[in-house]
């Protein structure tokens, strides 16, 4: 067992966070060996798709003899068909002959094409301060929860190249979500005794530094708000830099943060992000969590399904039981969004559900806490529930584990089964021309 006194003295432990973006990729050693062609391809998609990861990742994750197939290497480095063939060779064209400022006009004409804010989220969860104000670092979807997004938390310390919220790290500023208002924060949040929790998200409030994330956090604490019952971080961090918990020169004073918000009897939960057993393997991580439970907080854990990654109920399986032996609490089963390389990463819905299946039979009731897989879709969550047959004719039914109307909550509903389908607007209803939810 790896204890703290030997791994804070560990020369590994002692790294100082180097990334890597399209700018100086081609300076990692293992990137060499992998000749013009593909580095290029990197490039290509890069120019549409935000590019960023570090040396952790590089030297601890990827399993470089395994390349191109590790998903590691798959998760953090742009691949040819996240594009269409035709978008490929648009942006190909343009880095081939163009001048950097058509280079970007391509780029963004492309990356309007790919569905940037999914799930209504510029139409209808901008919340408004009662005297009319948009919040545009804020979202308010569910009645008990409100997203708040940092302005200095707009970046990760490493990019999956999944991410449904790659639209805030490509430069393009009517596409971001960003404040650094708390005070219009706490005044909504005063204005509405109905939300009970917090989600701090980004990017990855993680990357900030300890003083300008507390001065957010404590801001909260300061304004001794009735309703709020829980505050919410959704982080990467344990995935990709686990030393910020460790060995980094604030990780003592953003521990003490955790702990002044559970010492004010406020549930501290911290939404990890991991989307492949490997991501759990080094110990950095391991103690990294611990210590993150020993302030009093709790770990909950979420990832998509996602093809050529984890698209295996081994892996799911495996990671879900690791998760609670480590003391963290299974979550989420998501599916891949309607967005960006959707193409690329999703997988059908009734493949998604064999494996959250398959998965869930090899897990104890410890495990069962997770839900899925499940669809943030315009109206809500949709769980993919099961497939059922009537009148020997197969059916996907589908419930809500969140609605945009509250009514909708848990309320079960069928769809025609369809082997191809990726997303709710691929099923058609049964039994009627349309779902409850899209009635008026």
């Amino acid at each position: 067992m790896l204890t703290e006194k030997k791994i804070t003295n560990d020369k590994i432990a002692q790294y100082k966070i180097q990334t890597y973006t399209l700018d100086n990729f081609r300076k990692i050693p293992q990137i060499e060996s992998m000749g013009e062609e593909k580095q290029f391809e990197i490039e290509v998609v890069g120019n549409v798709f935000p590019f960023k990861t570090n040396n952790y990742v590089i030297e601890q994750l990827i399993d470089w003899n395994n390349i191109p197939h590790d998903p590691l290497f798959i998760l953090n480095f742009p691949q040819k068909n996240m594009l269409s063939p035709t978008n490929y060779q648009k942006m190909k064209f343009a880095l081939d002959h163009y001048d950097k400022k058509e280079i970007v006009a391509t780029a963004n004409e492309i990356r309007m094409q790919l569905n940037p804010h999914p799930a209504g989220q510029l139409e209808f969860n901008i919340p408004k301060l009662q005297n009319g104000t948009k919040l545009l670092g804020m979202q308010h979807k569910y009645k008990e929860t409100c997203l708040f997004f940092p302005s200095q938390s707009q970046t990760c310390h490493a990019y999956c190249t999944f991410c449904f919220r790659w639209p805030q790290f490509v430069g393009i500023d009517e596409l971001k979500f960003a404040t650094n208002e708390s005070n219009q924060l706490i005044q909504y949040l005063q204005e509405h005794d109905e939300i009970t929790d917090i989600l701090f998200t980004g990017g990855d409030p993680m990357i900030m530094n300890s003083r300008i994330l507390s001065a957010y956090i404590d801001t909260i604490l300061d304004a001794d708000l009735p309703n709020l019952k829980s505050i919410r971080i959704g982080s990467k961090s344990l995935s990709y830099w686990p030393y910020k918990f460790i060995t980094d020169r604030d990780s003592e004073d953003v521990l003490e943060l955790f702990r002044r918000v559970t010492n004010n009897d406020i549930n501290l939960a911290f939404m990890a992000h991991f989307n492949h057993l490997t991501e759990l393997s080094p110990p950095y991580v391991k103690l990294a969590i611990k210590k993150i439970h020993d302030t009093g907080a709790q770990i909950r854990t979420q990832s998509p399904v996602l093809s050529k990654i984890n698209d295996n109920s081994e892996i799911w399986s495996k990671m879900w039981n690791l998760q609670v032996q480590l003391g963290c609490i299974p979550y989420y089963m998501f599916v891949v969004r309607d967005t960006g390389a959707q193409q690329y990463f999703g997988i059908p819905l009734v493949k998604a559900y064999d494996i959250f299946v398959n998965a869930y039979k090899q897990v104890s009731g410890l495990a069962r806490t997770v839900r899925g897989p499940s669809m943030s879709a315009t109206p809500g969550k949709i769980l993919i529930d099961g497939i059922v047959s009537i009148n020997k004719k197969k059916f996907l039914s589908l419930r809500f584990l969140q609605g945009r109307n509250p009514d909708w909550v848990q309320k079960p509903f069928y769809a025609e089964y369809d082997e191809k389908a990726m997303w709710i607007s691929d099923l058609k209803p049964a039994f009627s021309n349309k779902f409850f939810f899209e009635e008026k």
